[in-house]
């Protein structure tokens, strides 16, 4: 019955359901509003994830183009792909921790001020990995683990949005919804600075989606164009730098050039499903999740992941995401002179310097989200460098992958001090 409970939790797509289910249940809707609103936020949330593969499977031959382009070899920070790895050692710890981490979140909302529900699936079971490991190499094991490990999360889950609420109430517009994303504080950081960076007595027009342009350039008012161009600029130099050979390995021998280009498309389009699934899923889980709030835990707020961003602002997620890899490529050459060369994770730079973008172009205006991309890349690709001789992946076998959620790494590493200064660490 645990497992069972487990593997049905584990799952995002029916977990958000039944948020939607059970908040459309709580306002005593007729059934016919309770099966469309619940369909339609699984449907909403269901296109989010494909737009999300389909930007991933864009971005993972961009990488591999990248490594080739630069020479360069080291470690890729990637969260699940890793903790995914670790279960064949602590596949028992994880799920049990995701689990019971969630009814703690629950309960905190419950009974203290912060009325925050976690609901980004994917980041509960990569921070319940993060704190299998770290336990682990602290000694502990079994339900101690689980026990600490549960705590430990149930109270971030409910204190990260927290931290992050009044710049999300700033970019949304409202205080209806709340960010669920283990890299929050970094990109909110990330817009503080452009806040505090950025020209003063700015024009509230400042922003990069009010650019103007001439008549004759009007096709690049739309993002979906503008993107499209910009990409494939991208993703063109960095095949040419690559070279053919390495192009039309990854391509399975068809034309190096068309297939670039229609990588780079695929991107733009991965994008355009995924911000079509954050309207189809906001405007429905939002209005549902008010039974939750009303009746079950008054006042709580559903804290979701970093795509709900990216519709308040397109163009900014793209100068964001741009301003993230020239940062990490920075950082990436900076690292190059310490312990371990941290590579670009292409991907992780999108998702969240994306976000960065739009919190610095909301909060500074275009020079803020420059900064804020900047920033974000930079900071994204250093810590796992400065941090990664605290918490040692290799004895589970794993070799160039490190933790890449930034949130998560400050609680491991601090636990990890802790249980150093006690003598704990194993």
């Amino acid at each position: 019955m645990v497992s069972f409970l487990v593997e049905f939790l584990s799952n995002p797509t029916i977990v958000i359901g039944l948020v939607a289910l059970l908040g459309l249940v709580l306002m005593k809707n007729k059934p016919t509003v309770v099966i469309t609103g619940t369909l339609k936020t699984i449907f909403g949330f269901m296109i989010l994830g494909a737009g999300a593969s389909v930007i991933v499977n864009a971005l993972i031959p961009f990488s591999q183009m990248f490594e080739a382009a630069f020479g360069l070899t080291g470690i890729v920070p990637e969260d699940n792909a890793l903790v995914a790895a670790v279960q064949t050692v602590l596949g028992f710890e994880t799920p049990m921790i995701m689990l019971f981490s969630f009814v703690i979140n629950i309960i905190l909302a419950r009974v203290t001020p912060f009325k925050y529900i976690f609901l980004t699936g994917h980041m509960m079971f990569s921070f319940a990995g993060t704190m299998a490991i770290v336990l682990d190499q602290l000694g502990c094991h079994g339900w101690t683990a689980i026990l600490i490990g549960s705590v430990i999360q149930g109270f971030c889950m409910v204190l990260f949005p927290a931290i992050s609420q009044p710049y999300t109430r700033r970019i949304l517009g409202d205080d209806s919804v709340a960010f669920g994303f283990w890299g929050s504080s970094l990109i909110t950081l990330s817009g503080f600075l452009a806040k505090i960076l950025a020209k003063k007595n700015r024009d509230e027009q400042d922003s990069w989606e009010n650019v103007k342009v001439s008549e004759k350039l009007g096709f690049l008012k739309d993002m979906s164009v503008l993107m499209g161009i910009v990409m494939v600029i991208v993703y063109l130099i960095t095949a040419i730098v690559a070279g053919k050979d390495v192009v039309t390995g990854l391509s399975g021998g068809s034309n190096w050039i068309a297939y670039v280009i229609l990588q780079a498309f695929t991107f733009v389009a991965g994008v355009l499903i995924l911000l079509q699934g954050v309207r189809m899923f906001l405007g429905e889980i939002v209005p549902a999740f008010k039974g939750i709030s009303e009746k079950l835990v008054p006042g709580a707020r559903p804290a979701l992941d970093v795509p709900i961003f990216y519709a308040f602002g397109p163009v900014a997620t793209t100068i964001g995401f741009l301003c993230a890899v020239v940062g990490g490529l920075v950082a990436t050459f900076v690292t190059s002179l310490m312990n371990v060369v941290i590579l670009p994770g292409v991907i992780g730079l999108f998702f969240m310097g994306g976000a960065a973008g739009v919190f610095g172009d909301k909060l500074g205006g275009k020079r803020g989200a420059v900064i804020a991309g900047l920033f974000l890349g930079f900071a994204f690709t250093i810590i796992p460098a400065i941090c990664y001789p605290l918490i040692d992946v290799t004895r589970y076998g794993i070799t160039g992958l490190w933790f890449a959620s930034t949130d998560a790494i400050l609680v491991g590493v601090i636990m990890k001090l802790v249980g150093m200064a006690f003598g704990l660490a194993v």
